[in-house]
């Protein structure tokens, strides 16, 4: 989880392949009107969001249902968000950083749909997680393999077997 840009499909591809559990890009999921108004600048709204939250909440619960593990990546920004999202068993990862670091990685990435000028009303929305909720924060600023440690150590931390 996180705000756009700092780095949530490249640390869940990490931590899929580490656990060998399948892995959901979450911007798949949104709408495809969701797309357009984040691709014009404008951001989403709630209404816009829960029918996307709705999506991902449907396949972790699809994956719990069936008795598969798995990582998804959502910006979950707000705890009202995660806890729509929230079962059994599910452990939130948020990649946290100075709005610098984020705006150096938004501005180098390529490709995707949400433009820098979003992070500003992204920021404005994110609610860190409360103490009592099941979450692990791992810092920016390291390689994506250092930051890959240490949400695996986060994880264990939280008493989640990670594999060597």
């Amino acid at each position: 989880m996180g705000v756009s840009g700092t780095g949530k499909t490249t640390l869940a591809t990490g931590l899929a392949e580490r656990f060998g559990w399948v892995f959901q890009e979450g911007d798949d999921l949104h709408p495809p009107a969701n797309v357009a108004k984040m691709s014009s600048g404008q951001p989403l709204t709630d209404d816009d969001r829960w029918p996307w939250l709705d999506r991902v909440a449907v396949w972790i619960k699809d994956q719990l249902a069936n008795g598969r593990s798995g990582v998804i990546t959502c910006s979950a920004l707000r705890r009202v968000y995660r806890d729509r999202l929230r079962r059994s068993g599910v452990v939130f990862v948020l990649l946290h950083g100075s709005r610098e670091q984020i705006t150096d990685r938004l501005a180098a990435r390529r490709g995707h749909y949400m433009p820098l000028s979003l992070l500003n009303s992204q920021l404005a929305t994110l609610e860190l997680p409360g103490a009592d909720e099941q979450a692990v924060i791992v810092p920016l600023g390291g390689t994506p393999e250092q930051e890959l440690d240490a949400a695996l150590d986060g994880l264990r931390q939280a008493g989640i077997t990670v594999p060597d």
